[in-house]
Protein backbone atom coordinates (compact mmCIF):
# COMPACT_ATOMS: atom_id res chain seq x y z
CA UNK A 1 0.00 0.00 0.00
CA UNK A 2 1.24 3.23 -1.03
CA UNK A 3 2.12 5.80 1.61
CA UNK A 4 0.63 8.93 1.42
CA UNK A 5 2.87 11.78 1.77
CA UNK A 6 2.56 15.59 1.45
CA UNK A 7 3.06 16.11 -1.87
CA UNK A 8 1.37 13.35 -3.50
CA UNK A 9 -1.79 14.85 -1.62
CA UNK A 10 -1.18 18.41 -3.36
CA UNK A 11 -0.72 16.67 -7.00
CA UNK A 12 -3.98 15.00 -6.34
CA UNK A 13 -5.85 17.94 -5.11
CA UNK A 14 -4.16 19.05 -8.77
CA UNK A 15 -5.59 16.81 -10.65
CA UNK A 16 -8.98 17.75 -8.98
CA UNK A 17 -9.29 14.44 -6.27
CA UNK A 18 -9.33 14.24 -3.10
CA UNK A 19 -9.13 11.67 -0.02
CA UNK A 20 -11.83 10.66 2.84
CA UNK A 21 -12.36 8.07 4.84
CA UNK A 22 -14.55 5.79 5.58
CA UNK A 23 -15.20 6.92 8.95
CA UNK A 24 -13.29 8.33 11.88
CA UNK A 25 -11.93 4.93 12.97
CA UNK A 26 -11.10 3.38 9.43
CA UNK A 27 -7.30 3.72 8.80
CA UNK A 28 -7.73 3.50 4.84
CA UNK A 29 -8.33 6.73 2.52
CA UNK A 30 -10.07 6.77 -0.46
CA UNK A 31 -9.63 9.06 -3.65
CA UNK A 32 -13.10 11.29 -4.94
CA UNK A 33 -13.58 12.75 -7.66
CA UNK A 34 -17.37 14.09 -7.99
CA UNK A 35 -18.94 14.35 -10.96
CA UNK A 36 -20.67 18.05 -9.76
CA UNK A 37 -18.32 19.76 -7.48
CA UNK A 38 -19.44 22.29 -5.41
CA UNK A 39 -18.20 25.95 -5.13
CA UNK A 40 -19.13 29.41 -3.91
CA UNK A 41 -18.31 31.99 -6.00
CA UNK A 42 -15.79 34.62 -4.25
CA UNK A 43 -18.43 37.97 -6.04
CA UNK A 44 -21.45 35.68 -4.88
CA UNK A 45 -21.55 35.38 -1.38
CA UNK A 46 -25.30 35.85 0.03
CA UNK A 47 -24.62 36.94 4.05
CA UNK A 48 -28.09 37.34 5.75
CA UNK A 49 -29.01 40.41 7.83
CA UNK A 50 -28.55 39.32 10.96
CA UNK A 51 -25.09 37.83 10.27
CA UNK A 52 -23.69 41.00 8.89
CA UNK A 53 -24.75 42.41 12.25
CA UNK A 54 -22.81 39.80 13.91
CA UNK A 55 -19.94 40.43 11.48
CA UNK A 56 -19.83 43.78 12.55
CA UNK A 57 -20.24 43.69 16.01
CA UNK A 58 -17.22 41.34 15.94
CA UNK A 59 -18.68 38.79 18.66
CA UNK A 60 -15.53 36.45 18.18
CA UNK A 61 -11.60 37.16 18.15
CA UNK A 62 -11.01 35.77 14.46
CA UNK A 63 -7.68 34.32 14.24
CA UNK A 64 -5.72 32.31 11.40
CA UNK A 65 -3.48 29.34 11.60
CA UNK A 66 -3.03 29.81 15.52
CA UNK A 67 -4.65 26.29 16.15
CA UNK A 68 -4.53 24.23 13.20
CA UNK A 69 -4.34 20.86 14.38
CA UNK A 70 -7.03 21.55 16.92
CA UNK A 71 -9.31 22.64 14.27
CA UNK A 72 -8.78 19.35 12.22
CA UNK A 73 -9.64 17.82 15.38
CA UNK A 74 -12.32 19.74 16.52
CA UNK A 75 -14.17 19.39 12.78
CA UNK A 76 -13.79 15.63 13.21
CA UNK A 77 -15.66 15.12 16.57
CA UNK A 78 -19.33 13.70 16.09
CA UNK A 79 -22.36 15.60 16.68
CA UNK A 80 -25.80 15.24 17.07
CA UNK A 81 -25.94 15.81 13.44
CA UNK A 82 -22.96 14.11 11.98
CA UNK A 83 -22.47 10.72 14.33
CA UNK A 84 -18.98 9.96 12.33
CA UNK A 85 -16.67 11.83 10.06
CA UNK A 86 -14.63 11.59 7.09
CA UNK A 87 -11.29 12.69 8.94
CA UNK A 88 -9.08 9.94 10.47
CA UNK A 89 -6.21 9.90 12.24
CA UNK A 90 -4.23 9.83 8.47
CA UNK A 91 -5.88 12.64 7.24
CA UNK A 92 -4.94 14.53 10.24
CA UNK A 93 -1.32 13.36 9.90
CA UNK A 94 -1.24 14.55 6.46
CA UNK A 95 -3.30 17.91 6.48
CA UNK A 96 -1.08 19.16 9.53
CA UNK A 97 2.29 18.40 7.48
CA UNK A 98 0.36 20.43 4.95
CA UNK A 99 -0.36 23.30 7.53
CA UNK A 100 3.49 23.09 8.45
CA UNK A 101 4.62 23.52 4.96
CA UNK A 102 2.11 26.60 4.22
CA UNK A 103 -0.16 25.19 2.21
CA UNK A 104 -3.21 24.53 4.81
CA UNK A 105 -4.90 26.83 6.63
CA UNK A 106 -7.20 27.17 9.63
CA UNK A 107 -9.74 30.46 9.75
CA UNK A 108 -10.54 30.19 13.89
CA UNK A 109 -12.98 32.13 16.10
CA UNK A 110 -12.39 32.10 19.55
CA UNK A 111 -14.32 33.44 22.48
CA UNK A 112 -11.82 34.26 25.27
CA UNK A 113 -9.39 31.42 25.08
CA UNK A 114 -12.05 29.08 23.67
CA UNK A 115 -11.85 27.85 20.30
CA UNK A 116 -15.66 28.13 19.33
CA UNK A 117 -15.61 27.64 15.71
CA UNK A 118 -13.35 27.15 12.73
CA UNK A 119 -12.67 25.66 9.25
CA UNK A 120 -9.02 24.55 7.61
CA UNK A 121 -8.57 23.91 3.91
CA UNK A 122 -5.92 24.00 1.59
CA UNK A 123 -4.21 26.32 -1.04
CA UNK A 124 -2.75 25.68 -3.87
CA UNK A 125 -2.30 28.29 -6.90
CA UNK A 126 -5.43 30.87 -6.73
CA UNK A 127 -7.61 27.83 -5.34
CA UNK A 128 -8.58 27.23 -2.08
CA UNK A 129 -9.97 23.64 -1.50
CA UNK A 130 -12.15 24.23 1.71
CA UNK A 131 -12.65 20.98 3.92
CA UNK A 132 -14.43 20.84 6.93
CA UNK A 133 -16.08 23.28 8.90
CA UNK A 134 -17.22 22.83 13.26
CA UNK A 135 -19.55 25.09 15.64
CA UNK A 136 -19.42 25.26 19.42
CA UNK A 137 -21.74 28.67 19.09
CA UNK A 138 -24.39 30.09 16.93
CA UNK A 139 -22.74 31.21 13.54
CA UNK A 140 -19.26 31.17 14.35
CA UNK A 141 -18.38 28.93 11.41
CA UNK A 142 -20.38 31.01 9.25
CA UNK A 143 -18.36 33.87 10.69
CA UNK A 144 -15.26 32.04 9.87
CA UNK A 145 -16.79 31.38 6.57
CA UNK A 146 -16.83 34.65 5.90
CA UNK A 147 -13.57 35.67 7.37
CA UNK A 148 -12.07 33.38 4.64
CA UNK A 149 -13.91 34.41 1.41
CA UNK A 150 -12.43 37.59 2.37
CA UNK A 151 -9.03 37.03 3.29
CA UNK A 152 -9.45 34.70 -0.36
CA UNK A 153 -10.63 38.16 -2.70
CA UNK A 154 -8.15 40.27 -0.81
CA UNK A 155 -5.14 37.52 -1.39
CA UNK A 156 -6.19 37.49 -5.30
CA UNK A 157 -7.92 34.17 -4.69
CA UNK A 158 -10.46 32.89 -7.76
CA UNK A 159 -11.86 29.64 -6.82
CA UNK A 160 -13.20 28.27 -3.23
CA UNK A 161 -13.72 24.57 -3.78
CA UNK A 162 -16.21 23.50 -1.31
CA UNK A 163 -16.38 19.85 -2.88
CA UNK A 164 -20.09 19.04 -2.38
CA UNK A 165 -23.13 21.20 -2.06
CA UNK A 166 -24.99 21.03 1.05
CA UNK A 167 -28.06 22.89 1.44
CA UNK A 168 -26.13 25.11 4.45
CA UNK A 169 -23.65 26.30 1.54
CA UNK A 170 -25.93 26.76 -0.75
CA UNK A 171 -27.82 29.48 1.47
CA UNK A 172 -24.24 31.19 1.29
CA UNK A 173 -24.59 31.17 -2.33
CA UNK A 174 -22.45 27.81 -3.13
CA UNK A 175 -23.46 25.86 -6.99
CA UNK A 176 -22.96 23.14 -8.28
CA UNK A 177 -21.09 22.61 -11.52
CA UNK A 178 -19.93 19.87 -13.93
CA UNK A 179 -16.74 18.13 -13.33
CA UNK A 180 -15.30 19.57 -16.69
CA UNK A 181 -16.07 22.47 -15.34
CA UNK A 182 -14.14 22.61 -12.63
CA UNK A 183 -11.38 21.23 -14.18
CA UNK A 184 -11.29 24.06 -16.25
CA UNK A 185 -11.40 26.29 -13.33
CA UNK A 186 -9.08 24.44 -11.54
CA UNK A 187 -6.59 24.78 -14.73
CA UNK A 188 -6.89 28.25 -14.28
CA UNK A 189 -6.49 28.95 -11.32
CA UNK A 190 -3.18 26.46 -10.83
CA UNK A 191 -1.65 29.05 -13.42
CA UNK A 192 -1.52 31.94 -11.13
CA UNK A 193 -0.26 32.54 -7.95
CA UNK A 194 -2.10 34.62 -4.73
CA UNK A 195 -1.50 34.95 -1.11
CA UNK A 196 -3.38 33.49 1.82
CA UNK A 197 -3.58 36.84 3.98
CA UNK A 198 -2.67 35.88 7.66
CA UNK A 199 -3.46 38.91 8.77
CA UNK A 200 -6.27 41.14 7.89
CA UNK A 201 -8.21 43.95 10.21
CA UNK A 202 -12.10 43.81 10.53
CA UNK A 203 -12.35 46.77 8.76
CA UNK A 204 -10.52 45.32 5.50
CA UNK A 205 -12.65 42.38 5.92
CA UNK A 206 -15.99 44.00 6.19
CA UNK A 207 -14.78 46.63 3.51
CA UNK A 208 -14.38 43.85 0.86
CA UNK A 209 -17.99 41.73 2.02
CA UNK A 210 -19.19 44.99 1.61
CA UNK A 211 -18.72 45.25 -1.91
CA UNK A 212 -19.09 41.78 -2.98
CA UNK A 213 -21.99 40.94 -1.14
CA UNK A 214 -25.98 41.57 -1.11
CA UNK A 215 -28.25 41.74 2.26
CA UNK A 216 -31.66 39.90 2.21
Amino acid sequence: MTVLTPDILLRAYAAGIFPMAESRKDDELFWVDPEWRGILPLDGLHIPRKLRKKLRMSEFDVRVDSAFEMVIRRCAEPTPERPDSWINDEIVRLYTDLHHMGRAHSVECWRDDALVGGLYGISLGTAFFGESMFTRETDASKIALCHLVARLRHGGFTLLDTQFLTGHLARFGAIEISRDEYQEMLSAALGQTAQFPLALSLGSVLGTLQLTTQTS
